[in-house]
């Protein structure tokens, strides 16, 4: 996977965060450590609105370091960061106070994910629902 690949899907993982309650400006990069995936991009709450760019951030309040997979666990909720951190597999560097503050960002995209299934169900009822009324109009 590249590093353009890599930031894609993690940035389509959390563009759909709700983090309006955050009124606090957070910034934190990311340094991801792989051959081919390597690479730098910041996340970045601003007004209650999720940034996730590819671009260094040099006005961070932290900056977190490590592999892909790490940082996929940690995303899909797999794997605590402050645990990642404790077993040297996320180095954290800056404000340890705000930076603890990406797992909250991390529990909101969760949030959404869930919201998207229950919305995803009741679609899936609603069509079924539609099609089996079809079929019973075509079958008269």
């Amino acid at each position: 996977m590249t590093y353009a690949e890599y930031f894609t899907s993690f940035k389509g993982r959390f563009m759909g965060a709700d983090v309006s309650d955050i009124q606090e400006h957070l910034a934190f990069q990311f340094n991801i450590e792989d051959d081919e995936a390597g690479g730098i991009f910041y996340v970045e709450v601003k007004d209650g609105t999720l940034h996730v760019e590819p671009y260094e951030y040099y006005d961070r309040d932290a900056m977190f370091t490590c592999t892909p997979d790490i940082l996929d666990k940690i995303a899909d909720g797999e794997l605590d960061p402050v645990e990642a951190f404790t077993q040297k597999k996320l180095k954290v560097e800056g404000n340890i106070e705000k930076a603890l503050r990406f797992k909250e960002i991390v529990e909101m995209k969760k949030g959404c994910a869930s919201n998207k299934t229950v919305v995803q169900k009741v679609t899936d009822k609603v069509v079924g629902a539609v099609a089996k009324k079809m079929s019973k109009k075509d079958d008269k």
